[in-house]
């Protein structure tokens, strides 16, 4: 899928606080609707520069949701605020514009695509890198396909995101996972069924590792059955890449890296290869087959 050429203006619809991040909602009027796995680049329509001319680049962002709407293609994105590009970006308002291109990039393949014979998918997200997989389990699930999530994170301060893997967008009551409003009042979250969480202090179901749940997974029948999706920090998109390759198990990753331009020129994403050479994430990815790289564990490599 080839997106338009130039950026174009969409509108912010909220911004709301997912426990220490924020999603963000606009409406596209113009673009086409992306599949799970693409990104965009994105920049804020006012006050994108500061005192030292930085931010002046727009900044790569996986999509979270795409759904159709009024007036356009509604796209959600998490993002956490970790420098003055994710600053602006995450203090966004209702009625601001925000310019965007894409889709941009590779999405995910289907389970039958990666390995004859997988009928299945086990997500796997860490920290701000879940947000992809949030809108490929609901492009899984409409096609029919039983997908499995695990999400992990290192603590409460760097987790969100919830919301896009619970049952109803809007915190019902029940469930296990604690969801926290503007308003500073918690509620009950209900996530989906198949959603396992691990936080390696503890505050969020296992204490320990994503990649924990996934070793218990990959030791059953899933291994033979299933593909494996991840997206998360170079560290974890790594213990995941060794563990599908020791169990033969067909794997894809969705992977990060500088860019500038989104389009393959600027040459800021080139990340190397298992028989040679390198790709550029931003066109040969940023979703890749895992047995493609020779490592994930690449600086700036992850989410």
């Amino acid at each position: 899928m080839l997106a338009p050429f130039g950026r174009r203006l969409a509108e912010v619809r909220g911004n709301v606080a997912s426990g220490g991040y924020r999603i963000f909602t606009v409406v596209d009027r113009d673009g086409p609707g992306p599949r799970a796995g693409q990104f965009y680049m994105l920049a804020a329509g006012e006050r994108w520069t500061v005192r030292d001319e930085r931010p002046f680049l727009g900044r790569a962002f996986s999509v979270a949701d795409a759904r159709a709407g009024d007036g356009g293609m509604v796209l959600d994105f998490l993002v956490a605020d970790v420098g003055p590009g994710t600053e602006r970006l995450a203090g966004l308002e209702a009625g601001e514009g925000l310019w965007l291109t894409g889709p941009l990039g590779r999405p995910f393949s289907a389970p039958g695509e990666l390995r004859g014979g997988a009928a299945g998918a086990i997500l796997v997200g860490g920290g701000i890198g879940v947000a992809p997989l949030a809108i490929w389990r609901r492009a899984l699930v409409a096609a029919g396909v039983p997908a499995r999530v695990l999400l992990g994170f290192r603590d409460r301060e760097h987790s969100g995101g919830l919301e896009l893997f619970a049952s109803e967008r809007e915190p019902p009551q029940g469930g296990d996972a604690t969801w926290q409003a503007d308003s500073g009042q918690s509620a009950k979250l209900k996530l989906c069924p198949e959603v396992r969480l691990a936080s390696e202090d503890g505050h969020a179901s296992h204490r320990g590792y994503v990649t924990d749940l996934l070793a218990v997974l990959l030791e059953g029948d899933d291994a033979a059955t299933a593909a494996v999706y991840a997206c998360g920090p170079p560290a974890m998109l790594e213990a995941v890449r060794e563990m599908c390759a020791r169990r033969r198990v067909a794997c894809e990753l969705a992977m990060e890296a500088p860019m500038a331009c989104g389009f393959g020129a600027c040459m800021g994403c080139a990340v190397p290869l298992a028989d040679g050479g390198y790709m550029r994430l931003c066109v040969d990815g940023p979703v890749v087959n895992a047995s493609r790289v020779e490592s994930a564990l690449v600086a700036t490599s992850g989410h």
